[in-house]
């Protein structure tokens, strides 16, 4: 018999086998390393037992990481798994795949490469990565020319709209430059172009545009800021450069709006980063940043080592990495190609759209989010008196769906909205069973008694609320509905 243990939370004798008497008798200490060694089959188990309860990342909507790829990859992945990327001299094919992945990216964005040169850039863990080296590049870069002229270098500081994602704030914090962010206002959450030049300064390192706002998907617009910029560079004489935070839209835009001018067209643009594993289509690990050209990299940032056999050049902030996700970014642009990329990009496109009309239909939701741009749903409730977005989402839980509410930034607190990211795997049927399923949330919550804030613990409030739940139940009894729970926190908060 498997011996039995407190199962608390805090308990460190809790994990157990489903199929434990067949494999093991005692149960395994959750913090600590085990004495012995046990079965490879009840390690599998145990460990398989507990990931069942992890959510289905198919259905999980507040992604925008590939969450599907073709066997054919998946294979070519696990017979790399065991590769270090960093060690070049041992594989140099993978380092010669990283390097066709970084050109062909280079000219997808339109960087002005001649016939026989190489593009500059590197392969990176996620865009986070990718966005502290092209940080890091600019800083060095304006500290550079301040010490060249004699000028005050440390206090640099750097552009973005109040809409960056949190890797923005983290090369902020961890490199030690002032974030000077841009307000958002209601119905405008993306960072306008004639604020953001408003704050450039002479210790502007670089204004961050994003090429898909994670909040509801829109595209900055580079265009504008570009020439808003190049303007106040000729009249101050500064140099502030743009970089394009394009880790959504990089894989879009070029696909769905070839046209739009966000890229290496515009002469300020320096450095572009995109991931690898949202639209790329590539399992989460894999971001790409590429400069303009060698003069927008400063050669103090590269390492080279030779302890792993030859002369290796190195810009990176992590060391060793797996192979694999450079070899899936390889397999998937030789293997869509151009043609591929657009058929995925614009059938994202279209289930976006079935979704957006069938919660349009409800008339129960305002859509946030903009036609163009990522294949993305933000919306919000338009009556907020009964019931929250946060409901929502908690409620669509139950039936598998994992779609995220959160409040917009300053200054646009007060627009609480639930985003579904459209990704390849997210097929028209999903669509139309996810607006199903909303409709069951809409009508669950509205059988509920309204949502009733209530401050400074006033009884009186709080008696005529459980008052009126009472008479809510006596009429759900007579029409023979099934009962409801009492009151909670959720409903009334005294």
């Amino acid at each position: 018999m498997v011996i039995s243990c407190d199962h608390s939370f805090d308990s460190d004798c809790s994990i157990t086998s489903t199929f434990g008497s067949r494999y093991v008798r005692k149960s395994l200490p959750r913090f600590r390393m085990p004495e012995n060694s046990i079965p490879k089959d009840a390690a599998y188990q145990i460990i398989n037992d507990e990931l069942m309860l992890d959510g289905n990342p198919r259905l999980n909507l507040a992604s925008f990481v590939t969450t599907w790829m073709e066997p054919e990859c998946d294979k070519l992945m696990m017979a790399s798994i065991n590769k270090n990327y960093v060690d070049m001299d041992e594989y140099p094919i993978t380092t010669e795949l990283q390097n066709r992945c970084v050109n062909m990216i280079a000219h997808l964005f339109n960087c002005p490469l001649g016939e026989s040169e190489t593009a500059v850039g590197v392969g990176t863990v996620g865009s986070s990565e990718a966005i502290m080296l092209a940080g890091l590049a600019f800083k060095r870069k304006w500290q550079n020319k301040r010490k060249a002229e004699g000028k005050p270098y440390d206090k640099p500081n750097i552009v973005t709209g109040a809409n960056v994602q949190v890797c923005w704030e983290k090369f902020a914090r961890y490199f030690e430059v002032e974030l000077k962010e841009v307000k958002l206002r209601r119905d405008y959450y993306v960072m306008d172009p004639e604020k953001a030049v408003d704050l450039v300064d002479e210790n502007t390192i670089c204004i961050a545009a994003i090429l898909g706002s994670t909040l509801n998907g829109e595209f900055e617009d580079v265009k504008l800021l570009n020439d808003l910029l190049l303007e106040k560079n000729k009249k101050t004489g500064w140099e502030t450069p743009i970089h394009v935070d394009a880790a959504s839209g990089g894989f879009i835009a070029p696909f769905l709006y070839p046209d739009l001018e966000w890229d290496f067209r515009l002469p300020l643009v320096k450095s572009i980063n995109v991931s690898g594993h949202k639209y790329g289509l590539v399992y989460a690990g894999i971001g790409w940043v590429v400069w303009r050209n060698k003069e927008d990299l400063p050669d103090e940032l590269i390492f080279h080592i030779n302890y792993l056999g030859a002369d290796q050049p190195t810009f990176t902030l992590n060391f060793s990495k797996g192979s694999s996700q450079i070899i899936a970014q390889y397999y998937q642009l030789i293997r869509l190609g151009f043609e591929g990329y657009k058929n995925i990009m614009e059938n994202c496109q279209e289930n976006a759209m079935v979704l957006k009309d069938g919660l349009v239909s409800t008339g129960r939701f305002d859509i946030v989010s903009k036609d163009n741009g990522v294949p993305l749903l933000a919306f919000s409730l338009k009556d907020h008196s009964r019931h929250t977005e946060f409901e929502v989402s908690d409620y669509l839980r139950r039936f598998g769906w994992i779609v995220p509410a959160y409040s917009m930034p300053a200054d646009a607190e007060d627009v609480t909205v639930l985003r579904v990211v459209i990704r390849e795997d997210f097929s028209c049927t999903l669509a139309e069973r996810l607006v199903n399923d909303i409709i069951k949330v809409l009508n669950e919550l509205d059988s509920l008694p309204p949502t009733v804030l209530l401050e400074n613990g006033d009884m009186d409030k709080c008696q005529a609320v459980i008052r009126q739940w009472k008479r809510f139940m006596i009429s759900r009894k007579y029409d023979k509905a099934p009962p409801l729970p009492p009151p909670t926190k959720l409903n009334v908060i005294c």
